[in-house]
């Protein structure tokens, strides 16, 4: 199975200049962990919810929050994103995309085409959900 059957083609992305506030509320509506950042369509950078809760105060929201709280969500994504980045093809396969997660300790695989523009996002999450669909096949066919 290669990865173009499984990655996500609904890519949620922001622009390296947009700010914290925006990640913060695409996180919040969209219940993902990733977000690819582009600059001129391509690929630049990715930031995780990891990331940005990181860069941001337990009180935003509250009443606890603060002027400075609320200043930290104007910060650029460019100064919190990853750069370095591990990318594959399309048509890579499931088991050498598991590989490059292990190998580099990432939690998504950004798809890319041959001018870095992304196409498609893959998590440790979704090969995660195939083994354990082709486990539990496997036991059916074992009862």
């Amino acid at each position: 199975m290669s990865v173009n059957e499984l990655m996500s083609k609904a890519i949620i992305a922001l622009d390296l200049d947009d700010d914290l506030s925006k990640a913060k509320t695409i996180f919040d509506e969209h219940k993902i962990h990733h977000i690819i950042i582009k600059e001129n369509k391509k690929l630049v950078g990715i930031v995780t919810d990891r990331d940005l809760y990181q860069h941001l105060s337990p009180s935003i929201g509250t009443r606890k929050e603060t002027y400075q709280d609320t200043a930290l969500l104007q910060k650029k994504l460019n100064l919190i994103m990853s750069k370095e980045l591990i990318t594959a093809k399309a048509s890579i396969s499931l088991n050498e995309a598991a590989v490059l997660f292990h190998q580099h300790h990432i939690s998504c695989l950004p798809i890319v085409d041959d001018n870095f523009h992304p196409i498609g996002i893959i998590t440790w999450r979704d090969i995660i959900k195939v083994i354990a669909l082709l486990y539990k096949k496997k036991i059916r066919q074992n009862e």
